[in-house]
């Protein structure tokens, strides 16, 4: 798996590229925590699951519907009184950083691969390019092993391409934002006409 440190920064890096209003920092948290939470799932080794299993290690909680089911439960409970508009908004942000966890272990060189299909497909996939070094499970194990290595591989792999795919956003909706207000039409809810 990747660390726990690159699933948040990745999920930071995200919304803050957007600089959608409804992304306030409390939503920004919430997907950092979502972009943690599948590994919730090494619980199941103290209960004799094994790591194949549907509740092992990258199973069920890795999945596409797992992604799914929690960014619509937080959505619904936590933003109920939101517009349905801040609701898609959010409810989109959070799945997109909880199912980033399994893009982002699918390409560490380690482990028995990712259920992304689960429960519907056990099947576990890796990407064919698998570059990001696997950080070991628990905080302990990272710092005690091999945490340099880990950490040059995630910021060679995870952290440059993110750094550099948020300028390229910024730089797109900043020049989207630049033609809009060049042809006269003002920004959106700045009350120029």
């Amino acid at each position: 798996m990747a660390s726990a440190f690159s699933h948040a920064f990745v999920a930071l890096a995200s919304g803050k590229a957007l600089q959608h209003p409804v992304l306030t920092w409390p939503v920004l948290f919430l997907g950092m925590t979502c972009s943690i939470v599948p590994d919730v799932d090494v619980i199941g080794f103290y209960f004799g699951i094994h790591y194949g299993d549907l509740w092992g290690h990258r199973g069920l909680t890795h999945s596409i519907f797992f992604a799914a089911l929690l960014s619509v439960t937080l959505t619904g409970v936590w933003y109920r009184q939101k517009s349905s508009a801040a609701k898609a908004g959010i409810g989109v942000y959070l799945f997109l950083c909880t199912a980033s966890h399994g893009v982002l272990d699918a390409m560490t060189d380690g482990g028995l691969g990712v259920a992304f299909f689960s429960p519907f497909d056990a099947t576990r996939y890796f990407f064919p390019f698998r570059p990001v070094a696997i950080s070991p499970i628990g905080i302990g194990d990272f710092f005690n092993g091999n945490a340099v290595q880990i950490l040059v591989s995630e910021v060679t792999w995870i952290w440059l391409p993110t750094i550099g795919m948020f300028l390229i956003l910024r730089g797109l909706l900043h020049l989207g934002f630049d033609r809009f207000s060049q042809n006269g039409h003002g920004l959106p809810g700045s009350g120029e006409q």
